[in-house]
């Protein structure tokens, strides 16, 4: 999953107000040097940074950590209109993203893009989203992400630049968007720096093939319901051994398929 564009000079890390909203966090800021980059192009600029803006990947961005590119696809539409669509060839309903003009979208998004950011499309028919694959990401500069809308995207774009397909279930939403939120934030949280204990994405679900194990805090007592024992014994070989086993338990139960691939690739 990797791609090559044009590496930009490098003017370093810029210091942000921390006191900047969201939308705000996106306007007039110079290009970081070496900020993992998102880049989305959409029919829907102003619905970024949304969430993203918020809680940790707020913090990060307004730090640096990574930056936010949106590509307005409405602003390559053709005639007076700003047209980005029409109806899909051979017929039928709905109507079909242009080549011409996400291509042209593309290249003003790629021309800033630098070092390796793959280019994606997000789309049901497209392969599972995976935490192997937003680790992946977060190792490399960034990615460039394409928001489908209508029917989706006419197949010569996608062919011409090879773009990956990537589904983040199967279901189907009306656009990329909130798909496109999703993957910044599981690649976001992944970058050093952002979350506050770094064990903390080792051990969740998926990491390690396995589902999560559960958690307890205060108040040891509640609604009659004890936190377990082996929890607060102070042995941490038991504590380990426990949420190793509950682990596999929840994930033996819940994701039959999850459990299958791990006990056929752990050594026997």
């Amino acid at each position: 999953m990797t791609d090559t564009a044009g590496k930009g000079r490098s003017i370093g890390r810029k210091s942000v107000q921390v006191s900047l909203k969201p939308q705000e966090l996106m306007t007039d800021r110079p290009s970081l040097a070496k900020a993992w980059t998102a880049q989305v192009i959409t029919l829907f600029p102003d619905a970024f940074p949304g969430l993203l803006g918020e809680s940790l990947t707020g913090r990060a961005l307004k730090d640096g950590i990574w930056q936010l590119q949106t590509t307005d696809l409405r602003r390559f539409g053709v005639g007076k209109h700003r047209n980005v669509d029409d109806t899909p060839s051979g017929g039928g309903a709905g109507m079909v993203l242009r080549a011409d003009v996400v291509a042209n979208a593309i290249g003003d998004a790629r021309r800033k893009a630098r070092g390796r950011m793959p280019l994606l499309y997000l789309s049901p028919r497209g392969v599972p989203f995976t935490q192997k694959m937003a680790q992946d990401l977060s190792t490399q500069d960034g990615v460039t992400l394409l928001c489908g809308r209508f029917e989706g995207v006419d197949q010569r774009v996608l062919d011409h630049y090879e773009i990956m397909e990537v589904s983040m279930g199967d279901y189907v939403l009306t656009g990329g968007e909130l798909p496109a939120m999703t993957l910044i934030d599981a690649c976001v949280r992944l970058l050093p720096g952002v979350l506050g204990n770094a064990e903390s994405a080792v051990e969740e679900s998926h990491s390690n093939g396995l589902l999560e194990h559960p958690h307890y805090t205060r108040p040891a007592l509640w609604e009659g319901h004890d936190i377990p024992q082996v929890l607060t014994s102070g042995d941490h070989g038991k504590v380990a051994a426990w949420r190793r086993e509950m682990s596999e338990q929840i994930t033996r139960q819940r994701r039959p398929d999850l459990w299958a691939k791990k006990s056929s690739t752990d050594p026997q």
